[in-house]
């Protein structure tokens, strides 16, 4: 006698029935059970439990914390992002969403940028990266020259418009050489007459310290300037260049024209500010073709001439020259007295023949030959320019407001 095995808990009690046989249709079974009769609830197949779902879908990615990161890495805003960050993990954690490792992440970088900012704010270095930024910005709208070096303009041309110079040794041959630069004032652009003025301006009034030596500047030379355009002055651009160029067409500069306090001793240096003093005065000369026409004028400019004279002629005395140079600065100091004197005559000339008769003998008394023995003696140069002029035995670099030779927009 066989006792049969115990039947199954999903079974029914009874003998034991086999599962249904379902029809074969033409494409194989179906893909469905077609129960007959009554439902088995304990069928082969199981309908799925109200929300579940068969693929298990991932938290979402917290969207402050992608934000965190992406201003760590950028470092424009690093408080931001850290702030971002610390709040990213306060609602993954209470929400269960993804994204931790992001959020850490971009507080850690944000914390060094805050940490980088804060540095730099007190060093100094924040303002420094900020001009570097406008200096960058000023770069891209202008062409940017320094006081002492050349370049070679395009096709040689030191006027019209040109956005770009090749900068080039001043050993060798060049079209240009800058002495001085600076910024004109903000504000709406001023019209190209006004800007031409002001540079023509101050470049003549800048030269002399840079060429303190007027007559170690060849004959050919000239004033030029590179000024902002419209177009450059809406992108920043503010700055004028002062350059020396040759007037002569085709004609170009070879070696440096820089003779200031960089290269020159100290006698070398006393003995022409002291010339400038009176080539400033010497400058001022009312702009009429005869005296004639602005008597009065030209008595006034005769006063500051002999003013001009007294303080040359005091300023070469206080310096201490070597033994070389003392003798002859000497004499040159007492042909300044007498020339004071004249031009003082000339001051107070009572009509046009008295101060024609001081002026002329005054301006004798400032030939530029009687300047020579001195310069020899100090190592200066020796060669007067040829136009004549003088300034106590000196001479100028150029008047201080003629036309320049031209101007180069940029």
């Amino acid at each position: 006698m066989s006792i049969p095995p115990p039947p199954d808990p999903h079974q029914p009690q009874g003998p034991y029935q086999p599962p249904p046989q379902y029809p074969q249709g033409p494409y194989g079974p179906p893909p469905y059970p077609q129960a007959q009769g009554p439902q088995n609830p304990y069928g082969p197949y199981q309908p799925w439990a109200q929300g579940y779902s068969p693929y298990n879908r991932p938290a979402p990615v917290n969207g402050l914390a992608i934000a965190s990161l992406v201003f760590g890495v950028l470092c424009c805003l690093p408080g931001v992002g850290l702030v971002l960050g610390l709040v990213a993990l306060r609602q993954i954690g209470r929400r269960g969403e993804r994204g931790k490792g992001l959020a850490i992440s971009g507080s850690v970088l944000s914390g060094l940028g805050l940490a980088v900012w804060v540095l730099m704010l007190a060093t100094g270095g924040a303002s420094d990266f900020w001009e570097g930024v406008k200096e960058g910005a000023r770069d891209g709208a202008s062409i940017s020259l320094v006081k002492g070096e050349c370049f070679d303009a395009p096709g040689g041309q030191l006027s019209g418009e040109t956005y770009d110079v090749d900068k080039v040794p001043c050993s060798g041959e060049h079209d240009g050489e800058v002495f001085a630069t600076f910024r004109l004032k903000d504000g709406s652009y001023p019209g190209d007459d006004k800007v031409g003025d002001t540079a023509d301006e101050r470049c003549y009034g800048l030269q002399d310290s840079y060429a303190m030596d007027g007559w170690a500047v060849p004959d050919d030379v000239d004033v030029y300037y590179l000024t902002p355009t419209e177009d450059s002055w809406s992108a920043g651009d503010r700055e004028v260049t002062c350059v020396f160029g040759s007037v002569t067409e085709g004609g170009n500069l070879t070696g440096s024209l820089r003779n200031d306090e960089t290269v020159l001793d100290a006698d070398q240096v006393a003995y022409l500010k002291a010339a400038h003093v009176l080539n400033a005065a010497l400058a001022t000369a009312p702009d009429t073709e005869y005296v004639e026409d602005d008597l009065p004028g030209h008595k006034e400019w005769a006063g500051r001439v002999s003013a001009a004279l007294a303080e040359q002629a005091r300023m070469l005395r206080a310096n201490g020259w070597s033994a070389d140079a003392v003798g002859r600065i000497s004499v040159l100091t007492s042909d300044l007295d007498k020339a004071r004197v004249e031009w003082a005559k000339a001051a107070q000339a009572k009509g046009l023949d008295a101060f024609y008769q001081h002026y002329d003998t005054g301006l004798k008394l400032l030939d530029p030959k009687k300047a020579v023995p001195a310069r020899k003696a100090l190592g200066l140069e020796t060669t007067p320019p040829p136009d004549g002029s003088g300034d106590g035995g000196d001479s100028g670099s150029g008047d201080s407001g003629g036309g320049s030779g031209g101007a180069l927009a940029v």
